[in-house]
């Protein structure tokens, strides 16, 4: 009886190992995406050419709340070019950071850094006693494997958090068969959203929703021949009701202000 019961704490510890190991496998071979090269190689930008249209509905935010921060950081700041538009817009006592694991991507950053504005190549859960008035998740959280766990330990690291989040789940895409894999494959989202969903995940990891509203899409550069035709649609549509299609046609993102 004694053998039986330490051969099963011996089977039990080493299957315990073995979830361990796969998860830290898989965990990664996620972000060896991006360290690796290999995301470059499929966006050579970074997504640079969006980044007009994004810094626009952050200003935007932060005059809707009156927001005079003087600290800000970016995670997943990518190109930085978000970080740079920004501090061409906010006044000059303003400083900024951004972090990011790629050292692909760090390289495309580096050249727009100066005085007041500063990248890093580190993950930034790893970085202590850092302590900003604005954290920037700008179409992030999508790439996380666990981004439940990443919103609890950024939370004391600032006094706001302002959110950018594609809203991948819409009735077309889901009809479109294989569409969201091809999501998940090509622009690396491990997770998907809608505004309902997007929300009640920041309420559940401690966040109080101060405002946010959707971003359009079409006000960015045409990437594929059907964006000419369902852009006009979107457009027509959303006067009318902006919930309702968005969660029909898509073509919106979420920007959510939080703390």
């Amino acid at each position: 009886m004694m053998r039986s019961e330490n051969d099963a704490q011996i089977n039990l510890r080493s299957l315990e190992t073995l979830k361990k190991s796969r998860s830290q496998g898989d965990s990664c071979m996620i972000t060896e995406r991006y360290t690796s090269g290999e995301y470059l190689n499929q966006y050579p930008t970074w997504h640079e050419e969006d980044s007009p249209h994004k810094v626009r509905q952050i200003l935007k935010m932060l005059k809707r709340n009156n927001l005079n921060a003087k600290t800000y950081c970016e995670v997943g700041s990518g190109a930085g070019e978000i970080l740079k538009l920004l501090q061409q817009e906010l006044p000059e006592d303003c400083h900024f950071w951004g972090y990011d694991i790629s050292p692909q991507a760090f390289e495309i950053s580096k050249p727009k850094s100066n005085a007041r504005l500063q990248f890093k190549v580190k993950d930034f859960l790893e970085e202590e006693n850092v302590y900003f008035d604005v954290i920037l998740l700008i179409d992030l959280i999508e790439h996380l494997e666990d981004y439940y766990g990443f919103l609890r330990k950024i939370k004391s690291k600032s006094d706001y958090k302002i959110l950018h989040i594609p809203i991948d789940l819409y009735v077309l895409r889901v009809l479109l068969g294989g569409y969201l894999m091809r999501v998940r494959k090509r622009g690396g989202h491990l997770h998907y959203f809608n505004k309902e969903i997007a929300l009640v995940i920041l309420k559940d990891t401690g966040y109080e929703v101060l405002d946010f509203f959707y971003t359009p899409c079409h006000e960015t550069p045409i990437k594929n021949r059907k964006a000419y035709f369902i852009r006009p649609l979107r457009r027509f549509f959303c006067r009318i009701n902006q919930d309702l299609t968005t969660n029909i046609l898509g073509g919106f993102s979420l920007m959510v202000l939080a703390k």
